[in-house]
């Protein structure tokens, strides 16, 4: 047993790591929903959060985010899952080193919406994530700087293991690049454009998929999004060039445009459309598909969202998806 003043020692010497320790914040966000559509209702756990933030010294520091969900696969029945892990250097002002495992910046969503659903504007990703459109993730290594100048001028160049990677190995020599930009020419506004390129190898397995040839794969971004103090609007699109080895290349346009309405400061009236174009039978072999999207968000507060939505679905060649979904966000 320690006597008392050698516990008074210990914590003498040890007092400036804990003190250090302060700067460390952890965080969480969960959700709760509840949908109704002619099969039935059904009541369902979304994601908890876990996020974690902390300053190592004036120019180190360190963000991890991790999600713990309902996984059918999983013997306990949820499952784990490491969404970012980010080691930052600070160069010189906002220009800032960055290594680990991030959510590709190609566009505004996935570069500013995680998933804490209490800061989402609609209940759902735009349709192009649940597509697989666009890369959600990156591991690698890259540079970055924000709000540079009075436009407030803002850049990320990455370099990661590609598509068909994992977090520890690439399968192949080619890696692959993003790189966007973006300007702020007024408070509020925000008007962005990214290039992604990457090679997914020959015998590579992506989103469940395996392919049986080589693809290179081009994404080129824009997006333009407005929060103000009334009007939210965001639009965004992305097309896809994908040369595959014995068809040539085939082209993929996803769009997505969302406008809310504050009312009152806490009722924000909202529709979504989402639009995806497969142009010829690619790598993807997937079906047009389109998605609207009417709904209401209450802000309880910062930190707690009620969210109220009509779904619309539709795909070519499957039955139209209609459904009423509730959600309850918070941050804790």
């Amino acid at each position: 047993m320690i006597k008392l003043r050698n516990y008074a020692l210990i914590c003498m010497l040890a007092g400036p790591f804990f003190v250090r320790g302060q700067n460390t914040q952890i965080r969480g966000f969960v959700d709760v929903n509840s949908s109704y559509s002619k099969e039935g209702s059904t009541f369902s756990l979304g994601e908890q959060d876990l996020f974690i933030t902390s300053s190592i010294n004036d120019r180190i520091s360190f963000l991890g985010e991790t999600i713990f969900k309902y996984s059918a696969t999983s013997s306990t029945l949820f499952a784990a899952s490491v969404e970012r892990m980010i080691i930052n250097y600070n160069v010189y002002g906002n220009h800032n080193l960055i290594a680990g495992r991030i959510h590709t910046p190609i566009n505004y969503w996935n570069d500013s919406y995680h998933h804490g659903r209490v800061f989402f504007p609609t209940i759902d990703r735009p349709l192009l994530f649940e597509k697989n459109v666009i890369p959600l993730h990156s591991t690698g290594f890259g540079i970055q700087g924000k709000d540079l100048g009075s436009l407030k001028f803002g850049y990320n160049l990455f370099i990661a293991n590609g598509l068909g990677s994992t977090e520890i190995l690439d399968d192949d020599k080619h890696k692959s690049f993003t790189a966007s930009a973006y300007f702020k020419p007024m408070k509020n506004m925000r008007i962005g454009a990214s290039w992604y390129n990457d090679l997914i190898a020959k015998g590579a397995t992506v989103h469940g998929m395996k392919y049986s040839q080589r693809v290179k794969q081009n994404l080129a971004s824009l997006s333009i999004a407005n929060f103000g103090k009334k009007l939210e609007f965001l639009a965004e699109t992305t097309v896809g060039f994908d040369d595959v080895d014995s068809v040539g290349t085939k082209t993929t346009v996803a769009t997505y445009v969302y406008a809310g309405y504050r009312i009152k400061d806490k009722f924000i009236p909202y529709v979504r459309y989402d639009d995806i174009q497969y142009h010829g039978e690619g790598h993807s072999m997937m079906n047009n598909s389109s998605k609207m999207v009417v709904g209401v968000r209450y802000q309880i507060n910062y930190l707690a969202v009620l969210k109220l939505e009509y779904q619309d679905i539709r795909t070519k060649g499957s039955a139209d998806i209609n459904k009423i979904i509730a959600q309850i966000a918070v941050g804790f």
